[in-house]
């Protein structure tokens, strides 16, 4: 069993449990290069570098959601008793519980209903749907073409396309740019690229095109 955890600090993580021992693995997901960094104390004979990296593979675009408590099937009752035997303990950096922002952003009808609205069948995050509709508005919306042509920035229009697409799919005219930048975090941090990477793109060659 493998899943993605949110941790403290803004650092996200794959969690992988085997059957065969209470002993989770973690490793904190590197995001300049992409690739998974062990925890110091996980044992590199039970959870080698190959492992993490097809457990984040394995688990890309899938959103984060707000789940109780996972145990290793070692851990539980009835387990044979030989396989949490001198068991190291859980990594502190595991123990961590999400931060409330997260589990309320998580937990909010806006997370869901962006999610809803972008995840394919298969129940990941569809990066290309939302960054097509960002697109779509970024070039139709008088209000960036009047943002534009007074030489805005591109992170400003940047956030007045995202806020006014999520008003829209969300039904929340009141969403502040705060919750959407926290949803826009937890969305990234699943994100095998910067989830904006392509609207950012195109708002590069709109405002070139301006010039």
């Amino acid at each position: 069993m493998a899943y993605r955890q949110k941790l403290r600090g803004g650092q996200s993580g794959v969690v992988i449990l085997r059957p065969d021992t209470a002993q989770p693995g973690l490793a904190l997901l590197n995001h300049q290069s992409g690739q998974p960094d062990p925890a110091a104390n996980t044992p590199a004979d039970l959870y080698p570098l190959e492992a993490f990296q097809e457990a984040l593979e394995l688990t890309s675009g899938l959103p984060y959601s707000s789940r109780g408590p996972v145990r290793s099937p070692a851990a539980v009752p009835g387990a044979p008793a030989a396989a949490a035997v001198d068991a190291p303990a859980a990594s502190p950096e595991l123990a961590e519980e999400p931060s409330s922002a997260d589990l309320a952003t998580v937990n909010s009808a806006d997370y869901q209903a962006i999610v809803k609205a972008h995840t394919n069948k298969k129940g990941e995050i569809s990066y290309e749907l939302l960054n097509k509709a960002l697109i779509q508005a970024a070039r139709s919306n008088p209000y960036v073409a009047e943002l534009v042509a007074r030489s805005a920035s591109e992170a400003e229009i940047r956030d007045h396309v995202v806020k006014a697409n999520f008003e829209a799919v969300t039904g929340n005219r009141a969403i502040r740019q705060a919750e959407v930048n926290a949803i826009l975090e937890l969305l990234d941090a699943v994100s095998p690229r910067s989830v904006l990477r392509d609207l950012n793109e195109e708002l590069r060659r709109i405002l070139a095109e301006a010039r």
